[in-house]
């Protein structure tokens, strides 16, 4: 599949360009969270930031339990989610330094060696969310790598509120939208 590459998205008006819709199922849960998306795009298409699509998405679900995985670094802005979604949900938040795990333990490599770091600890933010049995978990802003370890380890659905990008202002789509970037760093002319 080269879907990136094409120029038509012929799905878009129902061509099938594969056979596995033959053999395609979604389970009963997976189908009441294409219900959901398909409720709040046909409802609010365009008309709401993702902020407040997940708080729409999270109602029309009936969930009652939110769990917030988010990073150190952005403590304060995972403060002002947990402050509006506790308007609506039960929330309980985990930051990655959880357990103040030593690196020297993992054999981790620091950003500054001389001195004392703690590992963040995704797994460790899972099990804690699980334990408290949340029914979705929201990343704000774990690291790379991290990410996908507390999406495997979590046994709520997750959806990833707030990507970190230390350099673009947590905004990682805008390196594609940077003619500078685009032709010095990856080699894409315009």
């Amino acid at each position: 599949m080269k879907c990136a590459s094409c120029t038509h998205k012929e799905c878009r008006e129902g061509k099938d360009c594969t056979t596995i819709t033959e053999t395609l199922a979604y389970t009963e849960d997976e189908q009441a969270l294409m219900k959901a998306a398909s409720e709040i795009e046909a409802r609010y298409y365009m008309k709401k930031t993702r902020l407040e699509e997940l708080i729409l998405f999270a109602k029309e679900m009936g969930y009652k339990r939110i769990g917030l995985a988010f990073c150190i670094g952005l403590s304060n802005e995972a403060g002002i989610i947990a402050k509006i979604l506790k308007k609506d949900f039960k929330v309980f938040s985990v930051c990655c330094k959880v357990c103040g795990i030593q690196k020297e333990k993992f054999n981790l490599k620091k950003i500054s060696p001389e001195n004392f770091e703690v590992t963040c600890n995704p797994k460790a933010q899972a099990i804690l969310l699980n334990e408290k049995q949340t029914e979705l978990n929201i990343i704000v802003g774990l690291c790379m790598g991290h990410d996908i370890i507390f999406t495997k380890n979590s046994i709520a659905p997750v959806t990833t509120l707030l990507v970190k990008d230390r350099v673009l202002a947590h905004n990682p789509v805008g390196v594609i939208y940077s003619r500078y970037y685009l032709k010095n760093k990856f080699g894409l002319a315009d």
